[in-house]
């Protein structure tokens, strides 16, 4: 199945044309910082190694419906090349006898945009320009949906957000007006975005790719790797961790010599509830323990937080504390002490 996949992937993204309806997208540019960046989603999958082109300091391309990859390679050397951007498409275009199964959309780094929609894209199909963005779909709900990440994308300006994230905020806004015409088939997401002055990784000046090859709900899971991958507020719940496990890991740390090693006993939830508290005391008994058991902690700098209590460490607690003589793990939970 797999050898299938893989097979199915290359034969559609080999093809420097293929059809790939029912696609909306934003081209975007941050004037501020100079980002430019493409989001776009659709209800077939892999729309990431087709629709999204970008390059820093010079313009981003979504090309779509009967799609011509190659357009966003070319589009941006025309953008390069000293071309504005209505004149890069009509150049795409002169001699495409496909040209009203297409649908273009580009912007360059001086916020000028350019979008062709042809007439056999079915409905709906159309365009938006708004301020520093562009935005292209077709076979929709209706207009609504590109009116929804227009204005969205509007809206969050001045607001101090960065690019990417006002860009899946705009997605998500043309999901909510409706999105897509059709339901229930596989889809894809992509979010792309290439910044002047920083290099990225490997030198392309693409900072941030998002690639949801097919998920049921692609753009919301954009959102969370996004959310989750950049420490955004708001990807985990946050609060003080207290609870009775709190009290358990104490007490196991006690018994192994980790936590308080000289106190006789421990105090009980009842007798002082801020025993419950993971504090900075519980943090460094866990970081000593982690190391001992020869776990990632924070001092090796691989990006392991302080105090992580995860699977592996609880794993390495309950089994060091079990090999314990029944006395010490005994003394550790008193019963009247629980």
């Amino acid at each position: 199945m797999i050898a299938n996949l893989l097979l199915l992937t290359f034969q559609v993204f080999a093809l420097e044309e293929h059809e790939d309806p029912g696609t909306f997208s934003i081209c975007a540019l941050d004037p501020e910082t100079g980002e430019l960046g493409v989001a776009v989603t659709t209800r077939v999958p892999f729309v990431g190694r087709a629709v999204p082109f970008v390059r820093a300091g010079v313009g981003a391309v979504a090309t779509q419906a009967f799609t011509v990859v190659r357009y966003g390679r070319d589009g941006l050397d025309l953008l390069e090349g000293g071309a504005a951007p209505d004149e890069a498409i009509a150049k795409l275009l002169e001699n495409d006898e496909q040209r009203e199964r297409r649908q273009i959309g580009i912007l360059d780094a001086q916020g000028r945009a350019a979008a062709h929609t042809g007439a056999r894209n079915g409905a709906y199909a159309g365009d938006r320009r708004g301020r520093n963005c562009v935005v292209q779909g077709n076979l929709l709900v209706g207009p609504g949906t590109l009116d929804a990440v227009v204005g969205a994308f509007e809206a969050s300006d001045g607001k101090g957000r960065e690019l990417p994230d006002r860009l899946l905020e705009a997605l998500a806004a043309g999901q909510a007006a409706g999105g897509d015409k059709r339901k229930g088939l596989p889809q894809s997401a992509a979010l792309v975005l290439a910044h002047p002055r920083e290099t990225g990784r490997d030198g392309s000046h693409v900072t941030l790719e998002i690639r949801v090859d097919e998920h049921p709900t692609p753009v919301a899971e954009m959102r969370r790797i996004y959310d989750r991958t950049r420490s955004r507020l708001g990807w985990r719940p946050l609060s003080e961790q207290s609870g009775r496990d709190v009290v358990e890991l104490k007490r196991m740390l006690h018994a192994l010599g980790h936590f308080r090693k000289d106190a006789e006993s421990l105090p009980s939830f009842r007798e002082d509830p801020a025993f419950s508290v993971y504090d900075a005391e519980a943090i460094s008994a866990v970081e000593a323990f982690r190391k001992e058991e020869g776990l990632p902690v924070a001092a090796d700098d691989l990006g392991f937080p302080r105090g992580l209590v995860d699977e592996a460490c609880v794993a390495a607690l309950r089994e060091r504390f079990e090999g314990l003589p029944k006395d010490k793990r005994e003394a550790a939970f008193p019963a009247a002490r629980r």
